[in-house]
């Protein structure tokens, strides 16, 4: 007999649900693109649609490795997130501004 998750989460002990919460937010706190795009509700050519690319583009884009911080802030926004680069020390964690007006419009 099958039973929903939230039933058997239920019947589980507080520590054990504590643990299990915990768990989910390190796994939301990072992600590949392809499961950060699915989680937001999103298919590849939803994505590709907002961006006036091609499908093909986005599954292309999602394998890659290595891409220009200009495209992945596209990639981020048409998701409805804003990118932030962010650089972590021993010491302490600095978010680096060189990219923040990165894609907008220069102000005279």
């Amino acid at each position: 007999m099958a039973h929903k998750f939230s039933e058997l989460r239920a019947r589980m002990p507080p520590q054990a649900q504590a643990r299990s919460a915990a768990k989910a937010q390190i796994m939301l706190a990072e992600m590949p693109l392809n499961e950060l795009r699915q989680a937001r509700g999103l298919s590849q050519k939803m994505l590709a649609d907002v961006l006036h690319v091609q499908q093909p583009s986005i599954a292309k884009m999602e394998k890659r490795t290595d891409m220009y911080l200009s495209t992945l802030r596209s990639h981020i926004e048409a998701m409805g997130g804003q990118l932030e680069v962010v650089a972590r020390f021993p010491d302490g964690v600095v978010k680096i501004s060189n990219f923040a007006e990165l894609g907008q419009p220069a102000v005279a």
